[in-house]
């Protein structure tokens, strides 16, 4: 941060040959560490939220199908419909994840929309398990969320046509940036419907994007700011090793889970352990969640409550590069001090007092 306010960063136009080098950079850097094939394109947008609309603005003319877990893949789902697409829904409840093999896929489906982890209930898809199912040929393109599993997830980009996420997850950084990555597949839809409607063409329509894109370039002034962090970030993670960062999430991940499943007091919300998140680790709390989250803020630690309604009896706690090994041991040192301060009587009438 230090040296982009020495360099002026924030003030950069985004016409300038400063930003255009940076547009390469951050592009050429992230294709390293997250192994996109060179042919595809990387756009730069607002958030995740507006990657939803964009894909499905430029890639779908009626039909897209949405995989709904949780409150975030039913956003997608719901941003289709504010879109006047003919969404389709396969849903399950909160905290399950879904039999691929009992799904088939309709073929008027356009496009098939993915979740792969629900930040709200921190289930993560089987992408071996879609994998299996997926037809090898054909025009439907797959869509994949990766908000709150990138960097950690290794995607199989010869499989899934549009990829996107936001940076204040995994990369640790403010929100206010969106990454999408398109495929030769997605981009060629996009481009056959603006072809033949006018409906669907805006100013970040991929056609548009793209245009600047060739120039290194956004459309409009971007967060030049964050996309400067984004690449140091970037490259600080291809300097550590992507291996090394998903042995050592997943070591993190395993510790968690371990003490969930010993304590009195907490205990994992997803019960198919092959379908827990190992990047947002969510727990049913005895009593209310607010007193583990104030506890711990008594160690100097925080994590976040459960989502929406589940917020006074869950917690949620992120497992991103930026939390090392020792930060998740001192973590379970102190849920252990904060949890056994209180014996199960002691939290069912703090629970029903709301007094300590």
């Amino acid at each position: 941060m230090h040296e982009a306010l020495d360099e002026n960063i924030s003030s950069t136009s985004h016409r300038s040959s400063t930003f255009m080098d940076l547009f390469t950079a951050t592009r050429k850097n992230l294709t390293e560490l997250l192994g996109i094939p060179k042919q595809h394109k990387i756009y730069f947008l607002s958030s995740a939220t507006e990657c939803m609309e964009r894909i499905l603005q430029n890639c779908v003319k009626k039909y897209s199908l949405h995989f709904v877990n949780g409150a975030f893949s039913s956003l997608f789902y719901k941003t289709a419909v504010s879109l006047n697409k003919k969404a389709g829904l396969e849903s399950v409840q909160l905290g399950e994840s879904f039999d691929f093999s009992k799904f088939k896929l309709p073929k008027k489906t356009e496009l098939v929309c993915f979740t792969h982890n629900e930040t709200s209930s921190g289930v993560s898809l089987n992408l071996n398990n879609i994998k299996k199912q997926l037809p090898k040929n054909g025009d439907m393109l797959f869509s994949l969320d990766i908000v709150s599993s990138a960097p950690y997830v290794k995607v199989d980009f010869s499989l899934y046509d549009l990829v996107f996420f936001s940076v204040q997850k995994g990369f640790g950084l403010p929100p206010g940036l969106g990454v999408l990555i398109v495929s030769p597949k997605a981009f060629e839809k996009a481009t056959y419907l603006y072809n033949k409607s006018k409906s669907i063409r805006s100013f970040h329509d991929f056609i548009n994007l793209e245009k600047y894109a060739q120039l290194n370039q956004t459309p409009e002034t971007p967060n030049v700011l964050l996309i400067y962090l984004f690449n140091e970030i970037v490259k600080d993670l291809i300097g550590y090793g992507i291996e090394k960062i998903r042995n050592e999430t997943e070591i993190k991940s395993k510790l968690i889970y371990e003490y969930f499943g010993r304590s009195d007091y907490l205990s994992p919300f997803v019960k198919n352990v092959r379908a827990r998140s190992k990047t947002v680790c969510v727990a049913n709390t005895f009593g209310n969640s607010d007193l583990v989250v104030t506890g711990l803020k008594r160690y100097g630690l925080i994590i976040g409550s459960g989502y929406k309604d589940m917020k006074a009896s869950q917690v949620r706690i992120a497992n991103f590069p930026a939390h090392d090994l020792k930060d998740f041991e001192k973590l379970v040192e102190s849920l252990e001090l904060v949890c056994n301060k209180f014996k199960i009587s002691e939290w069912k009438r703090i629970f029903q007092t709301g007094q300590e």
